[in-house]
């Protein structure tokens, strides 16, 4: 079949922008050759994993998963099932514990990224804050590898360590914790739409009311914080207010919440109070 007939009847499937890319991954034209070649002809096997590909993104699968890698800050990322694809809104507390590490001044700060998944927040704080040393734990096998894998490619000084929050880490202290923990209600209908649905249940949900996660991170970051050190994590956009609470309850300062770009409350945290 010609190149531009499967690319018609593809976006009666799916998105026109996800049937491109599934051309471009499975036969490794760009989307100049895409478009100045399409009376090029597509081999029988590239029309049956195409076929495939098509389904399973049809079906709900997240594109990122089929071509196995997704973009963030500039770098691309390896991911698969076991791990969470990148989102925006991730991008977006990147950028304030960046700000965070800036004010702080510390300098050799040392940073903890909780539950890393790909390695995505880790990743971009060591390499776009050089001077830091940053960890990063998660209590999935499988998705610490994708995230060494990541590390390893894009040469990020990274320490991984697998560890059901801060288990592993008893006498360590941070300057600064940033975590996107699974914030979502175990009842909440989403989960099971698609996209989510093919999306780790561990990374999505603490099979709880989305709070349970927090609730634990909040309370043990004091005995891992320097003096003076922060916390700051992602939540759902209607967990802002409970996340206040539990932080000013901890005994944290400067609490405050930060918007996502889509205006909803996205972001919470406050440091540790400085020694008397």
């Amino acid at each position: 079949m010609r190149l531009d007939h499967w690319l018609q009847a593809a976006r009666r499937q799916v998105d026109a922008l996800d049937a491109r890319r599934l051309v471009e991954h499975v036969t490794g034209l760009t989307h100049a050759e895409l478009i100045c070649r399409p009376e090029t002809w597509l081999t029988p096997a590239q029309q049956t994993r195409l076929a495939a590909l098509v389904a399973r993104r049809a079906a709900g699968e997240p594109l990122a998963y089929l071509l196995g890698s997704a973009g963030f800050r500039g770098h691309t990322l390896r991911v698969s099932p076991a791990v969470l694809v990148p989102r925006p809104e991730t991008e977006e507390l990147v950028d304030l514990a960046l700000d965070t590490l800036r004010a702080l001044g510390a300098a050799t700060p040392h940073v903890l990224d909780l539950g890393t998944g790909s390695g995505a927040i880790a990743i971009s704080l060591a390499l776009e804050y050089p001077g830091a040393q940053v960890s990063a734990v998660d209590i999935s096998p499988a998705a610490l590898a994708v995230a060494e894998a990541n590390g390893a490619a894009l040469a990020a000084p990274v320490r991984w360590r697998q560890s059901d929050w801060f288990t592993a880490l008893t006498a360590e202290r941070f300057h600064l914790i940033v975590a996107n923990p699974p914030y979502i209600d175990a009842h909440d209908p989403h989960l099971d739409g698609d996209g989510l649905r093919f999306e780790p249940r561990l990374a999505l949900t603490d099979e709880a009311d989305g709070l349970a996660a927090i609730r634990h991170i909040v309370a043990a970051a004091p005995a891992h914080l320097e003096p003076g050190g922060w916390l700051l994590f992602e939540h759902g956009w209607q967990q802002g207010p409970a996340s206040r609470n539990l932080l000013r309850a901890t005994g944290f300062q400067g609490v405050q919440t930060w918007q996502d770009l889509a205006g909803h409350e996205r972001i919470s945290g406050g440091y540790l109070p400085l020694a008397p």
